[in-house]
């Protein structure tokens, strides 16, 4: 649960939203309520029902102990005088002509650009159906609707993008003006004073009604694009190097995706992997202390997690390179451990929307799967749950099974938790929808595909030269993948001077430069994110010139020099004595000038 929650406070006036620390004290919450509605005096009352029955007093308590939840509405009750100022009319009425979002819930970029797009889907004259010239229109060349059920069959579409779905809710006479997306509410609604508390007593007033699963026509994100192969391979490379799974976050934007009417693309530019523990059948995920530097630093250059990706490959030929086929049709496609992960990722994700009352309705937080395809293959497959399941997990209604990871289990009600019932609907054998309790339940219904590919022409954010090796990948405890500073000395030292800003724009080598303790590269490091963001060479070697990395850089050197010191006098040591070790077969020869080995007679080169 987070430690935010939006609450609404209902005015003679209108109504305003305000967002509070659940910590925090009743006391603060009506000195926040006086600064968000600009009161003059705090000669007012709160209430939290509409007959003002239940009031809230000013005290050190904190909220939540009084039962305030994420989006209830608080009563406000006048005395004279206190809310006589016009200017907080005003201010109300200038919120209702703006949009329905909360000024601190701003929405992504890439919705502000889909709002202003119309949608339209442009046709060609037709020139066996059209009748008219080529200045005119008619039904066989008209621009379609976005959501147009048969071009998106054609173009196999499978689901709406998540605007085209709204530009349909509120494609109606009423220009949707009644339109509100709301979430599932799983819980027991508070304040109920008609009966005793769960399991004591329960009425139809707060009781939440049952529900029935349905399969979701749209998804917010309509495509999962990695820049380039290497991206993956990168992340591969542990699975080959060691044969455990492995699972990493991925960072990138989101962009207008071209091949969807109103589409939005998701493009991941790196991934990074928290610390895990893993075997060949599992993955635990271990608490991240770095995950607050590894945010500073994705915003620092202008991205963000967009989703998460694991593997889950078994190797069926080594000679051949291929792995085993384990999910599928026949058997599943995430299990439900899996979803209700995805399901808290999404949650901790929201997706911000101006036809919420909330702020927020659903996730743009995708979910990728490497694992074996039909042919044998590495295949990525990628996925997000819908709101439904999210509500689910969000409210601890929905549990994995022991022994078929294709089904879930809806948590049955007890004294300390009330869970409504979860239907699903399915076809009998002889063709008939029937309705079935969810338990089990299969978690396809909760499922939503996204695409997930490369581009034919591969896109670099981040340095991608095989020439010159790669940085080691965080939180890697194999031979040859430990980020330490031999580790920096030798990347960095593969790179001449002018290929400066290349060399740099590595993510995790970034990271790590961020949490260096042997400089304090942190407090300087915003004019190398600025130069790397916009690719400025100029802004990259105005931060060589710094005194912090000129001291790094003569650190560096001198752990080239001493590392060439060390292998010299190695060799000068073996060259120096009469004993050496056989190459073929690694028995150690002490038999004064020979040259060929005791053991095997081959010669000693």
């Amino acid at each position: 649960m987070t430690d935010k929650i939006i609450l609404r406070i209902q005015t003679p006036n209108g109504t305003r939203r305000l967002e509070v620390q659940l910590k925090s004290s009743l006391r603060r919450l009506f000195e926040d309520v006086h600064a968000c509605l600009e009161l003059d005096t705090y000669n007012f009352r709160l209430f939290k029902d509409r007959l003002k029955r239940e009031e809230l007093i000013s005290s050190s308590k904190c909220i939540e102990s009084a039962n305030l939840r994420h989006g209830d509405m608080l009563y406000l009750s006048e005395e004279s005088g206190a809310m006589s100022d016009s200017s907080s009319k005003k201010k109300f009425d200038q919120i209702r002509q703006n949009n329905k979002t909360p000024s601190m819930h701003k929405e992504d970029e890439v919705d502000l650009q889909l709002y202003k797009l119309d949608g339209k889907i442009q046709r060609k004259r037709d020139d066996k159906m059209c009748r008219h010239t080529s200045k005119g229109c008619c039904v066989h060349c008209s621009a379609l609707e976005p959501w147009d059920e048969t071009y998106l069959k054609d173009q196999k579409i499978k689901h709406l993008s998540f605007h085209s779905y709204i530009r349909k809710l509120t494609s109606g006479v009423d220009r949707g003006k009644f339109v509100a997306l709301e979430d599932l509410n799983c819980k027991i609604k508070p304040g109920c004073r008609d009966h005793l508390p769960w399991p004591k007593g329960i009425c139809s007033k707060c009781q939440p009604s049952a529900i029935t699963l349905n399969r979701q026509s749209y998804r917010h994100v309509d495509n999962i694009m990695f820049e380039n192969i290497l991206i993956v391979e990168r992340f591969l490379n542990y699975w080959r190097c060691s044969g455990h799974q492995r699972m990493g976050l991925l960072y990138g934007n989101y962009e207008i995706h071209p091949e969807v009417p109103l589409g939005i693309r998701a493009r991941v530019m790196a991934i990074y992997e928290p610390p895990q523990e893993s075997s060949r059948d599992y993955i635990k995920i271990l608490e991240d202390p770095n995950q607050s530097d590894v945010d500073e630093v994705s915003n620092a250059l202008g991205i963000r997690c967009v989703g998460w990706i694991f593997t889950d490959l078994l190797t069926d030929d080594a000679a051949l390179g291929t792995v085993k086929q384990t999910r599928g049709i026949d058997t599943y496609f995430l299990s439900a451990q899996e979803c209700i992960l995805a399901g808290n990722l999404q949650n901790s994700h929201p997706n911000a929307s101006k036809h919420s009352s909330t702020g927020f309705f659903g996730s743009k937080f995708s979910t990728v799967c490497v694992t074996g395809d039909s042919k044998k293959q590495v295949h990525m497959e990628g996925y997000a749950v819908s709101a439904q399941c999210m509500a689910l997990v969000r409210d601890n209604c929905l549990l994995p099974t022991k022994d078929a990871p294709e089904l879930g289990y809806i948590r049955e009600s007890s004294d300390k938790q009330y869970v409504p019932d979860v239907y699903y609907k399915e076809k009998d054998v002889y063709g008939n929808e029937v309705q079935r309790l969810g338990r089990p339940l299969p978690v396809e219904y909760l499922l939503v595909d996204i695409p997930a590919s490369t581009p034919v022409h591969q896109l670099h954010t981040f340095t991608a030269r095989e020439d010159k090796g790669h940085f080691p990948i965080e939180n890697r405890f194999l031979d040859g993948h430990i980020q330490d500073f031999t580790a920096l000395s030798n990347y960095l030292s593969k790179w001449n001077s002018n290929e400066f800003i290349e060399a740099v724009s590595d993510f995790h080598l970034l990271i790590y430069l961020y949490r260096m303790d042997m400089l304090p590269l942190r407090s300087e490091m915003s004019l190398l994110f600025e130069a790397i963001k916009t690719k400025d060479t100029n802004l990259a070697l105005k931060f060589k010139t710094k005194e912090v990395w000129c001291t790094l850089e003569q650190l560096i050197s001198a752990s080239v020099q001493h590392d060439v010191s060390a292998q010299s006098l190695s060799s000068t040591l073996v060259a120096d004595t009469d004993d050496w070790v056989c190459n073929h077969c690694t028995f150690l020869n002490t038999r004064s000038g020979s040259q060929t080995c005791d053991i095997c007679n081959l010669p000693r080169n």
